[in-house]
């Protein structure tokens, strides 16, 4: 029976399994079991508790089995150490290092020594290993049946679940007769579905998201700038580059990248983007294949393609071209090479030169590798359309319904900055203007949502904002404190709301006078807001409850008195930003590098990642790296030897990353290499020791703010001459010589319509890169600006 997979919005999947229940009923409706099997590991523990060895004797048998997944009790035990002891051994398969191997070696010596009780236990847990241990639920699979399951399968009962489970995993249920549907949860559908809602509430737009124009020219033109940052499938580093280069101007388009950008086929994006733009011939190996490959450039994209032309070419039957795709689907050679002689037979009868046909045949073996359907690609490419659509018509909705699917801080603060780019401002949270979560004001600005603040509960929340509904906007903290019940906004979210800046709204206080406790005084000032509020509170409550309850309160309380106190620096509101919120949000730490950033050949750390994800491709993998990135967190371990180590996490605007660092290395760095300090980070990409994986090996770290004077060796500014104003010139002679140093700084004045050009240059003295020429260069856009870096 064939297995169904069907995307459903995250929010509407459990709606579906409900209605399959209640349509079919629930005996012919089951999840599906899943078995966990004893690993090394876990097998040495259950037959050390069944034999009652004691606890600390069995850690220590444990932790002698390598610590990396997949490991194999019955390789530990047996296969060859050395790769000049045998193939597949330990250094070379697994990559154990020599902290391992000794471990291995010691497990062995006691495996050895029978008689022993450790070496029993061994000898059991390697019989035991790969044993049924426990049994769990699949996330996705549903089965329906025709009739009563009990008459099918074996079923199970869970007490994870309301229904029924099947005995049979899912790899073998569709030879039992029933039909396996994948019910899958899809963040994108989630997302599209509150973009609209938000359009609909702020607009009073409905849009029909399945009925818009496939050839909208505002959203292919998102595609050909590669803004697809928060869109469906096409928002990788990769994909970005590949779309400024092709520059899609139709659907199908979209579909063979989204087939082509996966491992295997991605060679061929090159050939694709050249040909349709015209800069490589279209070439067929044979005339007869124009027909079904003329949309994608004469390039085999889709399994359909190899389904068609092998009926054409070979007379192949439906059902054959079928069989060819399901053993390209499922990479099954053996198949494909007993369809070979079918396909060169039946293309010979037709007169078909042999040599094509092995050569077509031979295209296709590799094809297999990654074969795609047409179909699939379709559906995904049309959902990320969709999204596409949004962004590039209501931005600052798609991308709020975006923000409250991002799920983790670094990804909150990865769309933040592309709202950023897009020129969208992302406000912090405001008692008078924040929802739930982040939703778009009458500005048609993004606010963050009451819901992101920690220790804020959902009563204090849904409070409040009925409060703003029900009486208007809060007009000050007094009247704020006066109109909401205390028992249900406890004093931490009053705290929390201040530390984020949700009472910045009210511009007679700072954060900083909420939190300041003058000299001669035990309270600070939101508890003096608190007390007034309850104060208020129980007056009214008093007059309520007298014989002239129906009266109004004569006597007015007044206001307590917050004293004035120096605001906090920028680094501390930050600070406390990220504490109640997990992310900054009146600013980053590395907004002051962002010059930096754009000069100093920083390469940013999702391009970095993509690199690193597609370094076997890379013609060049041992290419140095510059980052710059804030440290956000290190983690400091002593090894079994004695030795320090640590794992240290960096992320900028765009990702985050970490590395280990070991012995000198680490000793040596990790005195800059704190939390909370900014770096710059020189280093390439090394392979693992007997591994096929990379990490970045560090060559020197720095503070970030030591970059513009140590590094920067010529500073170019290219200008038109009607540019250049005394201001201009009187602020540049002054700073030349205020901060006098070895850099060299150049003027190149041209005039492009004359094709005139001169360049002058610094020659007596240089001068050191300051904060203040930083500044100037950024608020003057006219003037193009390259940095020469040592």
């Amino acid at each position: 029976m064939p297995d169904i997979d069907t995307d459903f919005d995250d929010e509407g999947r459990q709606k579906v399994i409900d209605y399959v229940v209640e349509k079919y009923g629930k005996n012919q409706v089951a999840q599906i079991i899943t078995y966990g099997t004893m690993a090394a590991k876990s097998s040495i523990a259950d037959v050390a508790r069944v034999m009652d060895l004691p606890i600390a004797e069995s850690r220590a048998l444990t932790k002698l089995v390598p610590d990396r997944p997949g490991t194999e009790l019955r390789r530990v035990l047996h296969a060859p150490m050395k790769i000049k002891d045998g193939e597949k051994s330990l250094e070379e398969k697994d990559g154990l290092g020599s902290d391992d191997m000794e471990n291995v070696k010691k497990l062995r010596d006691i495996y050895k020594d029978t008689g022993t009780m450790l070496s029993k236990i061994l000898h059991e847990a390697e019989r035991l290993e790969g044993s049924v241990r426990n049994t769990g639920i699949h996330a996705a699979g549903i089965i329906i049946a025709p009739k009563d399951l009990m008459e099918l399968i074996p079923i199970a009962t869970s007490k994870e679940s309301n229904l029924w489970l099947t005995q049979i995993e899912g790899n073998d249920i569709e030879n039992a007769g029933v039909i396996k549907m994948d019910f899958l949860g899809l963040k994108t559908l989630t997302i599209i579905k509150n973009a609209l809602a938000l359009i609909k509430e702020i607009h009073g737009v409905t849009i029909d998201i399945d009925a818009i124009p496939l050839d909208d020219l505002k959203t292919f033109e998102l595609y050909q700038h590669a803004a697809t940052v928060g869109t469906f499938q096409f928002e990788s580093a990769g994909m970005q580059k590949y779309l400024k280069e092709l520059k899609p101007d139709k659907f199908g388009d979209l579909i063979a990248m989204n087939a082509l950008y996966r491992p295997g086929p991605i060679a061929y994006i090159p050939n694709y983007i050249d040909r349709k733009n015209g800069r490589e011939a279209i070439q067929y190996d044979l005339p007869e294949m124009q027909e079904y490959l003329e949309e994608t450039y004469g390039i085999t994209v889709y399994q359909e393609q190899v389904m068609l032309l092998a009926q054409k070419l070979a007379g192949f039957s439906k059902g054959d071209a079928d069989v060819l795709r399901k053993a390209m689907g499922k990479k099954q050679i053996a198949t494909l090479n007993k369809m070979k002689k079918q396909f060169i037979e039946g293309a010979t009868e037709k007169l078909l030169p042999v040599e094509k046909l092995e050569k077509i045949w031979t295209d296709w073996e590799a094809f297999a590798q990654y074969a795609f359907n047409k179909s699939h690609s379709t559906c995904y490419a049309y959902v990320a359309y969709q999204t596409a659509y949004l962004k590039a018509h209501y931005p600052a909705e798609y991308m709020s319904a975006v923000l409250n699917n991002a799920g983790s801080t670094e990804k909150i603060t990865f769309f933040m900055e592309e709202c950023k780019r897009m020129g969208l401002k992302v406000l912090g949270p405001d008692i008078n203007e924040s929802l739930k979560g982040f939703a778009v004001n009458s500005k048609g600005e993004i606010r963050f949502g009451l819901g992101g603040l920690k220790g804020v509960g959902d009563a204090a929340i849904e409070s409040i904002i009925e409060e703003r509904k029900k009486g208007g906007a809060y007009t000050d903290i007094f009247n704020f404190i006066k109109r909401i019940n205390q028992r249900t906004v406890s004093k931490k979210t009053l705290e929390t709301l201040a530390y984020a800046g949700g009472f910045d709204c009210f511009p007679e206080l700072t954060r900083t006078q909420y939190f300041n406790v003058p000299v001669g005084e035990t309270i600070n000032g939101l508890e003096k807001i608190i007390k007034y509020g309850q104060v208020y509170a129980n007056q009214n409550t008093n007059t309520a409850n007298t014989l002239f309850g129906d009266l109004p309160i004569t006597m007015e309380i007044p206001p307590p008195r917050i004293p004035e106190c120096e605001p906090w620096p920028l680094v501390i509101q930050l600070n406390f930003e990220k504490e109640v919120t997990g992310i900054f949000l009146s600013g980053h730490p590395l907004d002051n590098y962002k010059f930096e950033m754009r000069h100093y050949g920083v390469t940013p750390i999702a391009d970095f990642i993509e690199f690193k994800d597609s370094i076997k491709m890379q013609s060049n993998p041992n290419r140095p790296f510059r980052l710059v990135g804030l440290v956000v967190d290190a983690q400091h371990r002593v090894a079994k030897s004695g030795n320090k180590y640590g794992n240290f996490f960096i992320e900028d605007y765009s990702g985050k990353t970490d590395f280990p660092l070991f012995t000198e290395d680490y000793m040596r760095l990790t005195p800059i290499l704190q939390q909370g300090s900014t770096v710059l980070i020189n280093g390439f990409l090394k392979q693992r020791y007997n591994q096929e994986t990379f990490e970045l090996k560090i060559q020197s770290v720095s503070l970030a703010e030591t970059m513009k004077r140590v590094m920067t060796k010529q500073v170019t500014i290219e200008a038109h001459p009607q540019d250049l104003n005394p201001e201009t010139v009187k602020f540049i002679e002054q700073n030349v010589k205020a901060h006098p140093g070895m850099t060299t700084l150049r003027f190149s004045l041209g005039i492009p319509k004359e094709k005139l050009k001169i360049s002058l240059v610094t020659m007596s003295s240089g001068f050191e890169m300051n904060d203040e020429m930083v500044q100037f260069l950024e608020e003057s856009p006219q003037f193009d600006v390259q940095v020469v870096t040592a």
